[in-house]
């Protein structure tokens, strides 16, 4: 299988960048391809221009090869925290110039047509409001986000989103116990 990692947190060091890592070396260890791409190290920029936008307009190599990586992907796994009730302006900017109309979705007749069927993916978010207040204040927005706005939308089905929380509060024995937790979600997909 493979698997397209995408991590969209700018500190190194992070607890996205261990869940990422610990995402790799479960993928890695059951023979599966990962093409992984940390956005910030790579100074990927996240601005859709205009001229990008226009009707038949070619993209750059870069996004041209993110757009190739997500066609031949059979999984994604996208780990981000939560900025805003979102994912951070890297991460949306990248959804914007690579989840292309006419690449992962188009129109038809009866409306949108998700062009993603068949593939799966996994949305590991971090944040520091604790989950009771998260749901009463808020809701998921994030759930809704990634599962309905974004892969529902796309055609992908077979979604899991895990959100760990409140990293600032957590000890680091329960950040290692949630590091178990993405071993074996990443073990079972």
């Amino acid at each position: 299988m493979k698997i397209l990692l995408i991590l969209g947190h700018q500190r190194a060091g992070s607890f996205c960048h261990a869940i990422a890592e610990a995402a790799r070396e479960e993928f890695h260890a059951a023979g599966h391809e990962v093409v992984f791409h940390d956005l910030y190290a790579e100074g990927f920029d996240p601005v859709l221009t205009n001229s990008e936008l226009a009707k038949g307009a070619e993209p750059s190599a870069t996004i041209a090869r993110h757009c190739r990586e997500v066609l031949e992907a059979d999984a994604y796994v996208l780990i981000h925290p939560n900025w805003w009730a979102t994912p951070p302006a890297i991460l949306k900017g990248w959804l914007d110039r690579v989840f292309r109309q006419g690449l992962v979705y188009e129109f038809g007749p009866q409306g949108a047509i998700g062009k993603l069927k068949g593939k799966r993916a996994i949305v590991f978010t971090t944040s520091n409001t604790p989950r009771e207040d998260e749901l009463r204040l808020f809701g998921d927005p994030l759930e809704n986000f990634w599962k309905t706005c974004v892969f529902g939308f796309c055609g992908v089905e077979d979604f899991y989103r895990r959100n760990f929380e409140s990293i600032i509060m957590s000890t680091p024995e329960q950040r290692a116990g949630w590091i178990e937790e993405v071993r074996q979600i990443v073990r079972r997909s």
